[in-house]
């Protein structure tokens, strides 16, 4: 099973100290800690796609407060674990997996 870090609040200092030397699968929760969201990234792509969720409105997660993320080996891996995440977790905010 992959391990997630600690839950933190879903702010720009705390997604810059993402290290980008892997792929990862992230999960954007709300205040009670539900997952709104998740998703994955590539290598070197992980800081500004959580950025994206969080400033650009056509990807942003209304209620997202917080995030979990865990590194990967590549984003092959990266997508078998977010899909297993969608199909167990049902998040509100992902269409395609559920």
């Amino acid at each position: 099973m992959t391990k997630f870090k600690n839950t933190q609040k879903f702010t720009k200092t705390n997604i810059k100290k993402i290290s980008e030397n892997k792929a990862i699968v992230y999960k954007i929760k709300n205040f009670q800690g539900d997952n709104l969201y998740t998703g994955i990234a590539g290598r070197n792509r992980g800081q500004d796609r959580l950025n994206e969720h969080k400033d650009i409105s056509k990807d942003k997660i209304p209620g997202g407060t917080k995030f979990q993320y865990a590194q990967v080996k590549n984003k092959n891996i990266a997508e078998k674990i977010e899909k297993q995440i969608i199909k167990k977790e049902q998040p509100k905010f992902n269409i395609k997996d559920k």
